[in-house]
């Protein structure tokens, strides 16, 4: 809950600042380079992240991350300029990655029902995006993409009141391990989930759709993005059943397979429909992960290995967008989302032949 309050600020911004650029003081590519800073510091940061939070506990590390989460979205609605809103990105960033992991961490400290308890977190997150976007959108068309900011600053300001109520104890540590490693099965398909539904499809969907949504654009666009959040409120709490029925690995493959066919119609041109089934399945995909990571690399960790497969998302979200950009200009979208495609099948197929725990040593987030 503490994440689904802070939360809305963020996705907001996604929504607001690319078509407001000027009024924020920035260009279009430094726009571009804010909204891709929060995850260029969870890259270099998660490691950090993570041993504070298990030295920590919950409580002291998401105070402070709500804390900061709510000055960052007064500064958003307040400064102006790349080198001002700059380090509102970054702190942000570093307030994602700690909410994040005590949200998974706390989903998976029980194995037993594990996916469907983090089917739940990912409804009750998605809640703050879903009514937060249609308003920002409102707002801005009324009076400017400004006014929303301090809304929701107070908003992440009532997340410390939910914080107060988290456990305290520190986490166990894990052993030291080597700073890098090769990626594993799980970190790959992370990586091009990441990639291709993250920073290709949703990068796409603006550039491939701009000629077919005409006119009302920012409240389109609110609508759109909010829709994306209210799929995962209706959708990832049965993914999660469906994970303790059939099998968080199994599913994950199914899944992938699915919308490795989906992301292929979308670059053949059925944009809509191919899209409204990549977001059906990315919202049923959201809870499978961190039962699956919880179940391969059990005791002290579970915390790093978690950690771990969000860097590696983030690292493809981050490429996904820089990729698009320069691609879908000059390439063919087929051959663009059918290569996307092959590498996100290959990828989760390598996860279920590598089911077994010894097959998928514990990684490090470092």
């Amino acid at each position: 809950m503490a994440l689904g309050l802070s939360l809305p600020a963020d996705v907001v911004l996604y929504l607001l600042l690319p078509m407001y650029a000027s009024q924020f003081g920035v260009t279009l590519a430094e726009a571009g380079m804010l909204l891709a800073a929060n995850r260029l510091v969870r890259i270099a940061g998660y490691g950090h992240v993570a041993r504070f939070y298990a030295r920590h506990g919950d409580r002291l590390t998401c105070t402070i991350a709500v804390l900061a989460a709510a000055a960052c979205g007064l500064g958003y609605a307040t400064l102006s300029g790349f080198w001002a809103l700059l380090p509102l990105r970054l702190t942000w960033g570093l307030c994602f990655a700690a909410l994040n992991l005590s949200t998974q961490a706390l989903a998976t400290a029980d194995p037993v029902g594990a996916a469907r308890r983090n089917g739940r977190s990912r409804a009750f997150i998605a809640m703050g995006p879903v009514l937060a976007l249609p308003l920002g959108a409102l707002l801005a068309h009324w009076s400017g993409p400004r006014a929303i900011f301090g809304i929701l600053a107070v908003f992440s300001l009532l997340a410390w009141f939910v914080t107060r109520r988290l456990p305290a104890a520190p986490h166990p540590v894990g052993k030291p391990t080597r700073r890098f490693k090769w990626p594993n099965s799980l970190d790959s398909w992370s990586f091009m989930e990441g990639l291709a539904l993250d920073g290709l499809f949703i990068v796409g969907l603006s550039y491939l759709g701009k000629d077919l949504m005409p006119g009302g654009a920012v409240i389109v666009a609110g609508v759109l993005m909010a829709l994306r959040y209210l799929a995962e409120i209706l959708l990832s709490p049965a993914g999660g059943h469906m994970a303790e029925r059939f099998g968080a690995e199994r599913l994950l493959v199914g899944l992938s397979l699915v919308t490795a066919v989906a992301l292929v119609g979308f670059g053949l041109g059925w944009l809509w429909s191919c899209a409204a089934l990549i977001v059906v399945l990315r919202a049923l995909q959201l809870p499978l992960l961190p039962p699956i990571v919880a179940r391969r690399t059990p005791g002290p960790e579970r915390v790093q290995a978690l950690a771990a497969r969000s860097v590696w998302r983030d690292i493809g979200a981050g490429t996904g967008p820089l990729m698009a950009g320069l691609l879908l200009p000059v390439a063919s979208p087929p051959w663009i989302y059918g290569v996307a495609a092959l590498l996100l099948a290959a990828s989760a197929l390598a996860c279920g032949w590598n089911a077994a725990p010894a097959t998928d040593a514990p990684r490090t987030a470092n």
